[in-house]
């Protein structure tokens, strides 16, 4: 019965593992970290590098063994086996350290575990403090019964010296000051408190430099100087400053230094207090309406003011909001990234063109402060309906030879939204261009397409195209679609074309002295108008030495004149001529081509001597080297031969240089001081030949430095310097004496004249006056006499002409107004009356002749106001309106 109880519980217990089984079986797997919170105990206050904590534990389904981590805190780091690690020392000022670490699964998602390292001190040894080397302990008072590790207040000690005058331990390990910003106080708060190991033997003062204490921000931190307690007195902001370096002193009451400086380091422990900031609002974005799900179109962007890579500044984006509503959640938006997509199908251009989207932005990965602002989105036509040509056959004509002439404009519609890439066309030819003589491009206005000629069409070769045009949108279609074609049939129009040589560029070579009239070369040109059976007439256009005719008819080039290889218009060696072909067409086509002659050299340049004048002393006298050239090719130049003529032969020797390229002219017997003319034969290795004559100067000196000390005494003409300075002084001489003469005779021509009537000489003129009209006009007399005052009076202005000296007033233009024309007459009169420039001109005479005793009075009284009192004017107002004028002046009797 036993046997069978045991059988009876085994096979229960089978059944319900195979249930088990098979529940875990069905149940769906769901990727994540095995806990919601890892605590790792510790038993140091300081840890160092390297050191690790414990291991964390993430599925994500797959089977995976190796993750991806990412630790919040940069001190931390976690393998791919989900190791936990330290990458710099970290000290547990609070006796604990919590931060996250994020793990994405195979989907993108990221998943996010929190980790608290703690300090476990086991109770009987939290009173020992163990005094490492290379560590710097955080002490704390000895307390009874107290179970933390933790001291309330920190305590940091300033390393040890090791005695003496060893030198401290670089290697000494000062751990950071944490502060929260934005702390509410009291105020000043205790942050630490600062001992030397040396304050039971002596009395210490403790202080604190650096920014913050004693620069600016000056007193933000201060220290008891009696307990070394560090105070802060005013809260922290991170946003402006993350960190303040400080610099601890214990200083003895003599004065002494009883320790080394301190580095202190005060962290700002960042708090939430930023909430995200958009970049834009409202953000505007556009979307094809055949967009398919999980297009992404457009992304906002909100930043935090926080402390980067830190929960507080870790922005998640969320869709709060659609307007209009239908279709429901047409968007979504990525809250990592904040990119904005689509998210099911039912956009329609035609129903909804705009969206509004209200977007939050929240901090502390979407838990924490908020930001909104809005989205526009613009809902864009899609490339549903083809286009389409307007009319499917164009028959053109194009002449030949031209390039970039336009063949035909073809029309086309689409019944897309205009001026979108839907609505905009493009044009290919598929058909019928195999040689590329054709190109077709859009114009501007998006709806046509032009083709134009990209090479020279020929009429002679291809008279007739037929092409095939096919036309798109810009952007492909969102669906299949029949694709509209039209044909365009080009016919070539023959034209009259320009003859051409063939070469374009003809080389031959003949001798430089070829006799006139030789037939040189036949140069003729071919018509591609074959079909035209037109005749071809030949002329030469360009032939710089004028060389060279050409035969009408033929084109045979023949020599006019002589050649020289040696002439100016030849460039090394060649000759460029060009030659004209002209057809007989009404309007006639013409053609160029180059014909190149190299002239081959021939002896026809004796050689000369480059040096004609040489000086020579007569005293050890050096030999002088004299340059030959020759003008012609190198095969009719050196080696020269050189032999001295006449008497030169007697006084002067003559060789060849070593290269025979040279003369070495040297003086056979010592020569007096003077000019000698030396005749030299050259001749060329042909044996043609030229007499040079060389003007060798001797001169009294000695060696290779010519110095000639009488050289003024020697002359071509053997006529002394003196002499010739003295007939120089002669020619000075006789021109100063022309020079005075000439002075003399024009002073004496302005000696004042005496004046044409004697001053004694009386004499009056009796004009008669007997019609109306008459006057000094129809006297017979001269009135130079009287203008001669002018002549002599230089400075007095003529008045009886145009004066350029005076400038004319500025008369007004007639205005646009018929209001204005009355002001515009007034304003007119005035500056008329002002203007000197404005006929009639007043002649200003000066008559300073009046002969002697004359018993005529001054003419000056012409403007007196008294000579007109006997007068009586008062008959003028009887003479009509013509003349109020002058009665209102002259008969008005004497002013009230």
């Amino acid at each position: 019965m036993e046997v069978y109880r045991y059988l009876r519980v085994g096979a229960i217990i089978l059944v319900l593992q195979a249930l088990l089984y098979a529940v875990s079986e069905h149940t769906p797997c769901t990727p994540g970290f095995d806990s919601e919170l890892y605590i790792f105990k510790v038993y140091r206050v300081n840890l160092h590098i390297g050191r690790r904590l414990g291991k964390v534990v993430f599925n994500d389904c797959t089977g995976r063994t190796q993750t991806v981590f990412n630790s919040v805190d940069t001190r931390f780091k976690v393998d791919m086996d989900g190791t936990v690690k330290l990458k710099r020392q970290v000290t547990l000022h609070d006796g604990h350290k919590r931060f996250s670490v994020h793990a994405w699964d195979s989907q993108g998602r990221k998943h996010t575990v929190a980790l608290r390292v703690e300090l476990d001190q086991p109770r009987h040894n939290q009173h020992h403090h163990l005094h490492h080397p290379h560590q710097v302990d955080l002490l704390q008072p000895t307390q009874p019964n107290v179970t933390e590790a933790v001291p309330t207040v920190p305590v940091l000690l300033f390393p040890k010296s090791f005695g003496g005058l060893r030198r401290r331990k670089r290697d000494w390990i000062i751990p950071d000051i944490k502060q929260a910003e934005n702390s509410r106080g009291p105020f000043p708060e205790i942050l630490v408190q600062i001992k030397t190991s040396h304050s039971k033997e002596l009395t210490v003062i403790y202080s604190i430099t650096g920014a913050g204490a004693d620069q600016p921000p000056v007193n933000l931190f201060t220290i008891d100087a009696e307990t070394g307690t560090l105070y802060i007195t005013q809260p922290l902001n991170r946003e402006e400053k993350a960190q303040y370096l400080l610099f601890a002193h214990a200083v003895s009451v003599g004065g002494s230094k009883a320790e080394e400086p301190m580095e202190l380091k005060v962290i700002v422990i960042d708090q939430n207090d930023n909430k995200p900031v958009f970049a834009q609002n409202p953000f505007l974005g556009s979307v094809a309406e055949a967009s398919k799900i999980g297009t992404e179109f457009i992304e906002v962007v909100a930043t935090d003011a926080d402390e980067p890579k830190n929960a507080n500044s870790d922005v998640r984006y969320q869709i709060l909001s659609q307007d209009p509503l239908v279709p429901n959640n047409v968007f979504s938006i990525n809250p990592v990234t904040g990119k904005i997509m689509v998210n099911s199908a039912g956009l329609d251009k035609e129903k909804n063109s705009v969206y509004t989207l209200e977007i939050q932005a929240a901090d502390m990965e979407g838990t924490g402060l908020t930001a909104f602002c809005k989205a526009i989105i613009t809902v864009t036509d899609s490339n549903d309906l083809a286009p389409q040509f307007e009319q499917l056959l164009y028959t053109v004509s194009v002449p030949e030879n031209k390039v970039g002439e336009i063949v035909v404009k073809m029309h086309v519609t689409d019944g897309d939204d205009p001026n979108t890439p839907a609505w905009a066309t493009k044009f290919k030819i598929i058909s019928g261009d195999s040689g590329g003589m054709f190109s077709i491009t859009t114009g501007p206005n998006k709806q046509e397409g032009i083709i134009t000629t990209a090479k020279p069409l020929d009429f002679e070769a291809i008279s007739k195209y037929t092409l095939v045009v096919a036309v798109e949108n810009e952007i492909d279609f969102v669906m299949p679609l029949p694709t509209s074609t039209a044909q365009v049939v080009v016919n070539v129009v023959d034209v009259n074309e320009a003859p051409f040589f063939s070469p374009a560029e003809k080389r031959i070579s003949q001798p430089e002295n070829v006799p006139k009239d030789t037939n040189l070369v036949l140069y003729s040109a071919s018509d591609p108008d074959t079909a035209k059976n037109q005749k071809l007439t030949y002329k030469v256009i360009s032939d710089p030495a004028g060389w060279l005719s050409v035969v009408k008819e033929t084109g045979m080039i023949q020599v006019k004149s002589d050649m020289d290889r040696e002439s100016i218009f030849v460039k090394d060696g060649q000759y460029k001529a060009l030659i004209l072909a002209m057809d007989d067409d009404i309007i006639p086509a013409t053609g160029t081509g180059t014909l190149i002659i190299q002239l081959d050299d021939v002896n026809d340049n004796a050689p000369a001597i480059v040096e004609m004048e040489v000086k020579f002393c007569n005293d050890e006298t050096v030999p002088v080297l004299l340059t030959v050239i020759d003008k012609d090719d190198v095969g009719n130049g050196a080696p020269y031969r050189v032999e001295l003529k006449g008497e030169s032969a007697s006084n002067w020797t003559a060789r060849m240089n070593d290269t025979k390229t040279g003369i070495i002219l040297k003086m056979k017997p010592k020569l007096k001081e003077a000019t000698y003319s030396v005749r030299l034969t050259v001749s060329d290795n042909h044996g043609l030949a030229r007499i040079s004559t060389v003007e060798a100067t001797v001169c009294n000196c000695k060696g290779a430095t010519v110095e000639c000390q009488n050289s003024d005494r020697i002359n071509e003409g053997g006529i002394p310097l003196p002499v010739i300075l003295g007939i120089l002084g002669s020619i000075l001489a006789l021109l100063l004496l022309v020079l005075l003469l000439f002075m003399y005779m024009r002073r004496k021509s302005n000696v004042k004249k005496d004046p044409l009537l004697p001053e004694d000489d009386l004499r009056d003129n009796i004009y008669y006056y007997d019609e109306e009209g008459g006057g000094e006009d129809d006297q017979d007399y001269d009135l130079s006499v009287l203008h001669r005052g002018l002549d002599n009076r230089p400075e007095i202005f003529r008045n009886d002409v145009i004066p350029t000296f005076m400038p004319a007033p500025q008369y007004r233009p007639r205005p646009t107004n018929p209001e204005d024309i009355g002001n515009f007459i007034d304003d007119n009169l005035k500056a008329a009356d002002d203007d000197p420039t404005a006929p009639p001109y007043d002649s200003l005479l000066v008559f300073d002749y009046e002969g002697t005793g004359s018993e005529a009075d001054s003419l000056s009284s012409l403007n007196s106001s008294s000579s007109g009192d006997d007068q009586d004017y008062d008959c003028l107002n009887e003479w009509g309106a013509r003349f109020k004028k002058l009665a209102d002046m002259y008969g008005g009797g004497e002013d009230e």
